[in-house]
Formats: C-alpha cells, sequence, structure tokens
C-alpha cells in the first residue's frame, strides 16, 4: 500500500504548472473585463432608449369650459414642452 502511495506521490504527469494557470487565469479575468464592459455599454444605450420613449410622449390636454344653469368649469389646457436633452444618443462614453 506504500508504494502505491509513495508512486503516486511521486508521479508529475499531467501537472499543471503554477505559471501556466496564473496565465490562464489571467486571459480568463481579462476577458471577462471586456465582456462586462460591453454589457454595461448595452444596457447604458438601452435605457436611454426607454428614456428617449418617455420623453417623447405627447402629454399636452386642452379641455374646453362647461356652462349650466347656475355653474361653470373654466376651460384647462397643458402645453407639453420638448426637455432637456430629449433626443438620442445623448449618453456619451468617456474613452
Amino acid at each position: 500500500m506504500s508504494t502505491i502511495f509513495t508512486a503516486l506521490l511521486n508521479d508529475e504527469a499531467g501537472f499543471i504548472v503554477s505559471a501556466e494557470l496564473v496565465l490562464v487565469a489571467t486571459i480568463c479575468v481579462l476577458g471577462m473585463i471586456v465582456g462586462l464592459n460591453e454589457v454595461a455599454l448595452n444596457i447604458n444605450n438601452e435605457l436611454e432608449d426607454v428614456g428617449s420613449a418617455f420623453g417623447c410622449l405627447q402629454q399636452s390636454y386642452c379641455t374646453s369650459g362647461v356652462r349650466g344653469h347656475n355653474a361653470h368649469v373654466s376651460p384647462s389646457s397643458f402645453l407639453d414642452r420638448p426637455d432637456f436633452c430629449i433626443g438620442e444618443n445623448d449618453i456619451k462614453t468617456v474613452q
């Protein structure tokens, strides 16, 4: 039994060198950083599209007045003006 254990302890076939493991881990981390950067950029672009869609909603209204026998209601209106930075592509990436 001890000879099998000694043989397994001294066997170096298939051993991953730590330098190779560090290189593979570094490549994986760099790939994840680039991938997460692209995900963040695309999420910002989609949120900008949603914000532009909400900003383009027309919220103006106008009601005419009503006059009855002993009462009346005045007319009312609201004019929706364009907001600041309403256009698309307002988010700029810093490079």
